[in-house]
C-alpha cells in the first residue's frame, strides 16, 4: 500500500507543475490591466505606470514566471492588489465558509443519490423506478445556478421560510448555518444526485444478476441481507470513483452558487478576482482548487485500492 501511495504521489508533482503553469499564462492573456483598475479614473499615464512598477507587472514574462515560482516554492502565494493582504490569508479566512457548504452538499448527494439509485434497481421497471430517473434527469439537465433562483424565489420570496443569501458561521449557530446553507447546497447538489443515482442504479442492475446473489436468494435470506450485505458492498467500489469527482465538482461548482447567494466563500472571492484582474488571488484560488481535486482524487485511489486489493497491482 506504502508503495501504491508513492506512486500516485510521484505522479502528481507535473499535474501540480501543468496547473501553476496554466494560471499564470491564462492571466497574462485575459485582457485588462489591474493597474488601471486600481489607478483613479483620472490618473495620468505616468501615475498607471508607477503602480505597474510597484506590482512588478512591467517586467520581462520570463522574469515574472521566475520571480512568482520562486514565491511558490516558499509557499508564498503573494499579496492581493486589492485586499491589502497575503492571497494565502484571503483563501483561509473564507475556506470554512466553502468547505461546509461543499461537505453539506456532499452528505445529500451522496445519501440521496445512493438511496435512490438502489430504490430504483430493486424497484426496476415499475413506476418508482421511472419517477427516480425523471427526478435524476431533471437534476442533470438543471443549470444549478438557476436552480438557485428558483429555489430563492420559492423558499426565500414566497414562502419565507429560508433566507436568500448571508452566512452564519457553523461555530457560532449551528441552526442559523444550516438555515442560510440549505438553499445553497440543495442547488449544488441536484446535478450530483442525478448522475450519482444513475450510476448507482446501473451499478445495482448488474450486481444482482450475478451468480452469488442468486445463491444468496436460494438459501432463503431475505431481500434486505441481500441487498444491504452481499450487492451493496460491491456497488460501492465503482461508485467511490465516482464519488471523489463529485466532490470535486462541487468544490469547483461552489463559485457561481457562492456569488448567488452571496456566500463570502473561496468561490465568491475567486469570482471577484477574475472581474477586478487580482491576478495573485486568481493564481492562487486555481491552484487551491487544483491542489483540493488532487488531494480527493488521491484519496479515492486509496480507499479503492482498500476496498478491491487488485488495483494495488
Amino acid at each position: 500500500m506504502i508503495a501504491f501511495i508513492l506512486r500516485r504521489l510521484f505522479a502528481v508533482i507535473p499535474v501540480l507543475l501543468l496547473v501553476t503553469l496554466a494560471s499564470f499564462l491564462l492571466m497574462r492573456l485575459i485582457p485588462g490591466d489591474p493597474a488601471m483598475l486600481i489607478a483613479d479614473i483620472s490618473a495620468s499615464d505616468a501615475e498607471i505606470e508607477k503602480i505597474r512598477e510597484q506590482l512588478g507587472l512591467n517586467e520581462p514574462f520570463l522574469t515574472q514566471l521566475l520571480h512568482w515560482y520562486g514565491n511558490l516554492l516558499r509557499g508564498d502565494l503573494g499579496e492581493s492588489y486589492l485586499l491589502g493582504r497575503s492571497v494565502t490569508q484571503a483563501i483561509w479566512e473564507r475556506l470554512p465558509t466553502t468547505l461546509s457548504l461543499t461537505l453539506l452538499s456532499f452528505v445529500l448527494s451522496t445519501t440521496i443519490a445512493v438511496t435512490l439509485g438502489v430504490i430504483a434497481a430493486v424497484k426496476a421497471n415499475t413506476w418508482l423506478d421511472q419517477f427516480v430517473m425523471s427526478f435524476a434527469l431533471i437534476g442533470v439537465a438543471l443549470p444549478n445556478f438557476w436552480m438557485g433562483l428558483m429555489l430563492i424565489i420559492l423558499f426565500s420570496v414566497h414562502l419565507g421560510w429560508l433566507p436568500s443569501g448571508g452566512y452564519v458561521p457553523l461555530s457560532e449557530d449551528f441552526w442559523g448555518w444550516l438555515r442560510t446553507c440549505t438553499l445553497p447546497a440543495i442547488s449544488l447538489a441536484l446535478l450530483q444526485i442525478g448522475l450519482l443515482s444513475r450510476i448507482t442504479r446501473a451499478t445495482m442492475l448488474e450486481v444482482l444478476q450475478q451468480d452469488y446473489i442468486r445463491t444468496a436468494r436460494a438459501k432463503g435470506l431475505s431481500k434486505s441481507k441481500v441487498v444491504g450485505k452481499h450487492a451493496l458492498k460491491n456497488v460501492l467500489v465503482p461508485v467511490i470513483t465516482i464519488l471523489g469527482i463529485s466532490f470535486s465538482l462541487l468544490i469547483s461548482g461552489s463559485l457561481v452558487i457562492e456569488t448567488v447567494f452571496s456566500l463570502p466563500g473561496v468561490g465568491k472571492l475567486l469570482g471577484s478576482a477574475i472581474l477586478r484582474r487580482d491576478y495573485p488571488v486568481i493564481q492562487g484560488g486555481l491552484i487551491f482548487v487544483a491542489v483540493s481535486m488532487i488531494f480527493i482524487n488521491l484519496l479515492v485511489d486509496i480507499l479503492y485500492a482498500w476496498v478491491d486489493p487488485r488495483v494495488r497491482y
